[in-house]
């Protein structure tokens, strides 16, 4: 379990710069909304760390891969809306800044996706 998580947070740290990159680029290079920047950072992070957690943290080789794909996507989307919701909260209500509110936002969803992840999509069956 703690090789798992281990290697969970290292998948998630390279989807946290994939994330922070491509958030950052949309947001202040393209002037897009900053929920709009968020939803597509978080999401390239998503397809990146689905591959790296299924080859890599869960040595998993369920043949049924779309619907394992469809469960960590699911999982993701909530924690897409996780993460919104906190960014908003802590951002939007409670003026700290975006980038410490997305740190934070961040956070919480590893926890979510970890336990969601290691119980649903790769220990399915």
């Amino acid at each position: 379990m703690i090789k798992k998580l281990f290697r969970f947070g290292v998948t998630g740290f390279i989807g946290l710069c994939i994330d922070f990159t491509i958030t950052y680029l949309c947001k202040e290079q393209l002037k897009w909304n900053k929920f709009l920047a968020n939803a597509t950072g978080f999401t390239a992070a998503v397809c990146n760390n689905y591959l790296i957690n299924r080859i890599w943290t869960f040595e998993n080789s369920d043949p049924h891969i779309a619907r394992q794909f469809t469960y960590f996507l699911l999982i993701s989307l909530f924690g897409l809306l996780l993460n919104t919701t906190v960014l908003y909260l802590l951002n939007e209500r409670n003026k700290i800044n975006f980038y410490v509110s997305k740190v934070l936002a961040v956070l919480v969803v590893f926890a979510w996706n970890f336990a969601a992840n290691s119980y649903i999509t790769f220990n399915y069956g």
